[in-house]
């Protein structure tokens, strides 16, 4: 499995999940957003239904015909829509990701300690691909 870091220094998570979730959608998957926070949870909906002006992500909060939704928005890891994917947006890691295929971490930096935390521990776990990403101007770049 893979997880990605995703350090958020210019642009909130309500801006980066779209795109992410575009993508997913796209390759035929189907997302599930995480955050104990849900305020935070309000605005990503709102985000992903006015991301684009032509279109909109699907998607509901939790306990809406939650088997049907291609994204569903939550305050606990549990894939009620059969996700694959899991992006974990109030820059919380939880272990429950590591029974998704992949795992979208995007963290603020006032939660870089768990950052590097979660990064220190996925070290020592098998099949775990890691992969760090960080804002470079208006684009995403891998880092070290």
């Amino acid at each position: 499995m893979q997880v990605d870091f995703y350090q958020l220094t210019r642009d909130p998570a309500e801006k980066v999940l779209p795109p992410i979730a575009q993508r997913v959608l796209d390759g035929g998957g189907r997302l599930l957003v995480v955050s104990s926070d849900a305020s935070q949870l309000d605005v990503i909906s709102a985000a992903l239904w006015g991301w684009k002006a032509d279109s909109f992500l699907a998607h509901a909060k939790a306990g809406d015909d939650d088997a049907i939704q291609p994204i569903l928005l939550s305050d606990a890891p549990d894939a009620a829509n059969d996700a694959r994917f899991i992006a974990m947006a109030d820059g919380v890691w939880r272990d429950e990701a590591l029974g998704f295929i992949r795992a979208f971490y995007l963290f603020p930096p006032s939660h870089t300690y768990n950052a590097r935390t979660a990064w220190r521990t996925l070290a020592d776990k098998e099949n775990v691909e890691r992969r760090y990403w960080k804002q470079d101007g208006g684009k995403w770049v891998q880092g070290p």
